[in-house]
């Protein structure tokens, strides 16, 4: 069903407004998935704080506007009618949920944005396996306390060395 010229201008604001906010973009073919794969795709976004948007090539070259070197780098490589994934709260949220998703049903991940470059879907998929931002700040969290709590018993067991002695001297 062909989209009204108001459809058509509510669609081009709506991802003009989701691409001032994203942080990274994953552009995925949806063509062999069910409704009811992609509600639940829907599901695992949302959870993840991203979005996802259903556009045809030319609403998304008007959004991003037609000089856009990104938009003319991802234009080249990617069909007519696809789904867009904005990360909005982390940039590796969209790459990390749409490649696990890509393993359990048939969506296939065409390329993506990130740090305002193209990127193949190769490059997308290596960016899924990178840890999140939580899990990085956790593992230096864990790095950084390692050694005093190396030294915490080191000198704990001093301590404990001390006791047993005077225990069994009293003994």
């Amino acid at each position: 069903m062909a989209l009204t010229k108001d459809q058509k201008k509510k669609t081009i604001e709506d991802l003009k407004e989701k691409i001032d906010k994203q942080k990274s973009i994953v552009f995925i073919d949806f063509s062999k998935v069910n409704s009811k794969d992609t509600f639940a795709l829907r599901k695992k976004l949302k959870a993840a704080g991203c979005v996802l948007k259903v556009a045809k090539k030319t609403l998304l070259g008007i959004a991003f506007g037609k000089d856009n070197a990104v938009w003319k780098g991802a234009e080249e490589s990617i069909p007519g009618q696809l789904a867009v994934v904005f990360g909005i709260k982390d940039e590796m949220a969209p790459a990390k949920v749409t490649e696990q998703f890509s393993r359990e049903s048939g969506i296939k991940i065409l390329g993506g944005i990130f740090e305002n470059k193209f990127i193949n879907n190769a490059e997308v998929i290596i960016l899924s396996k990178i840890p999140s931002r939580e899990e990085l700040l956790s593992k230096l969290v864990g790095s950084i306390s390692s050694p005093m709590s190396g030294l915490m018993n080191v000198l704990q067991g001093n301590i404990k060395g001390l006791i047993n002695v005077l225990t069994k001297i009293n003994n």
